[in-house]
């Protein structure tokens, strides 16, 4: 999986932070700063085996505390250092930050109306609109594949930085429902070549079959 088909390419790892409470919880993150579970830090290290033996030539990393924690335990055999890479951070959701679904729809009806609908030009009182968060997500990331033409990177982030790149690589529009899976600290495989991206493997979670055991304990 390291060497992109076309030697001009990046190819681009991307995965997605180890579990919070607040996942389990489902409660929207955003960019409120939460840390990882004991589960989360299992799933870091089973992120860390995962990535034993491939060679990158860079890693980055959102800044909020869930993704970085997961890219310095990963990381911490390969012999690179942690990059910061704001341009990978999640979405801001203004109000609904920090709320769960049924707390939303209480408490903010209307602004819960449009989350539902994904409108795209709704920043939640003060976040982002889905238009600027898309737009700063993909510039940031072509910003890396053509920084790093011809080779393999890994990148740390967030589920909803995840549901635009799936988006982009598929040509679809930001609206409509997910209908894909984004598992916490899944790998998440694609490629850039020719101004495009386009997806090699998606949610691959193989790397905690092997560490049942240390889940369970």
């Amino acid at each position: 999986m390291n060497d992109p088909s076309n030697p001009a390419a990046c190819l681009l790892c991307l995965v997605r932070h180890g579990e919070t409470d607040w996942n389990n919880e489902r409660r929207l993150q955003g960019q409120l700063d939460i840390g990882l579970n004991a589960t989360g830090l299992l799933q870091a290290r089973a992120v860390q085996r995962a990535l034993a033996g491939m060679a990158f030539a860079a890693a980055y990393s959102s800044t909020l505390a869930r993704a970085w924690a997961t890219a310095e335990i990963a990381c911490a055999r390969l012999g690179l250092a942690v990059s910061p890479a704001p341009t990978l951070r999640e979405r801001h959701y203004g109000v609904y930050q920090g709320l769960t679904t049924a707390e939303a729809a209480e408490r903010h009806p209307q602004v819960h109306r449009r989350h539902e609908r994904r409108d795209p030009d709704f920043d939640y009182h003060g976040g982002e609109t889905l238009l600027d968060f898309a737009a700063r997500v993909m510039e940031g990331l072509d910003e890396l594949a053509n920084r790093h033409r011809g080779q393999t990177i890994l990148g740390f982030t967030h589920g909803g930085v995840l549901d635009i790149v799936y988006r982009a690589a598929i040509g679809s529009g930001l609206e409509g429902p997910r209908d894909f899976p984004i598992p916490n600290a899944g790998l998440n495989w694609l490629e850039h070549a020719d101004g495009a991206w386009r997806i090699v493997r998606w949610a691959d979670a193989r790397h905690f079959a092997q560490s049942l055991d240390e889940f369970a304990v």
